[in-house]
């Protein structure tokens, strides 16, 4: 399992990377509510075509209709309003800017975990973390980006997005017992197309958009959203969500390299400050740090 885990890794975080820099390209010629109703709706399909493949119909339908409540919630709180957001936030931001502030999310999640999972003691140097990461988003907003306030705002609604995911996996982890994770991402994607679709009738272009917004969209569904679902929940109980979480510091790189390669965005230092403060604060504030420190403790007693 070890030796799998690094490859899958990084293959998760290459395709979660690339949405920012897919999501960029679409956003130029689709509204964030047409584009994101189409890849939640689209990669909802295929997810279900997959469970129908490998787990028959009647399961499928069996457990989707069992898991229906669920999945309203998970589908506003992990789809329709965290891929609106990213989307809305692209308008005025870099994709690689995007990719860092999305780097935020176990720090979120640490935060909420606190208030609505059961928690032991916290050591003072989580929340030294928490602080640390929100100042790296302080740092990222605050560099000279171009847009002015509206990239403040742009760069803002990507981290309110992380707020969202946050609260998912949460509400996921106190809500969800027996539901597999393929039929939960199946019911999200469905769900989250869905609450979309209503502002995305109303929000439909004028015109055709280009080749490079419609292949983006077919990649950003495709790759960065049903393959990326399936490579997850294939992960998560093999290695533990945890260990997952390390996506967080390798899937900013991807962001930044994506965005430097195919769209000549540029590396400022300022950009790396945040992401490196946003990092820390994610190592100390969900115990990545003080977990390792314990283990390798544990290695030299043993």
């Amino acid at each position: 399992m070890t030796r799998g885990y690094l490859p899958l890794l990084l293959l998760l975080s290459a395709l979660w990377g690339s949405s920012y820099f897919l999501i960029k390209v679409a956003v130029e010629d689709l509204e964030p509510s047409v584009m994101m109703c189409v890849r939640a709706l689209a990669a909802g399909l295929m997810l279900l075509a997959f469970l129908f493949v490998t787990k028959g119909v009647s399961w499928a339908a069996t457990q989707l209709r069992a898991a229906g409540r669920t999945t309203l919630v998970f589908g506003c709180l992990n789809a329709a309003l965290p891929f609106w957001l990213i989307a809305w936030g692209e308008k005025y931001i870099e994709s690689s800017v995007a990719g860092i502030a999305q780097a935020t999310v176990p720090i979120f999640a640490f935060v909420i975990g606190l208030r609505y999972l059961p928690h032991e003691h916290v050591p003072p140097i989580r929340w030294v973390g928490v602080a640390l990461g929100l100042v790296g988003v302080a740092v990222l907003t605050g560099i000279d980006l171009p847009g002015g306030w509206w990239a403040v705002a742009g760069t803002l609604a990507v981290v309110l997005s992380s707020v969202s995911y946050a609260s998912s996996g949460t509400y996921a982890q106190l809500r969800v017992r027996d539901t597999p994770g393929p039929v939960l991402a199946t019911g999200g994607m469905l769900v989250g197309g869905l609450l979309l679709l209503p502002f995305a009738l109303f929000q439909l272009p004028d015109e055709a958009p280009g080749w490079e917004a419609v292949a983006s969209v077919a990649a950003l569904t495709i790759l960065g959203t049903a393959i990326a679902q399936l490579v997850f929940f294939h992960m998560l109980p093999l290695y533990g969500n945890r260990r997952i979480s390390f996506v967080a510091y390798v899937m900013p790189v991807f962001a930044i390299g994506y965005g430097a390669l195919f769209l000549s965005e540029p590396v400022t230092a300022g950009m790396l400050v945040g992401l490196a403060l946003i990092l820390l604060g994610v190592a100390l504030g969900s115990g990545l740090l003080l977990a390792s420190r314990r283990a390798k403790t544990a290695e030299e007693v043993l």
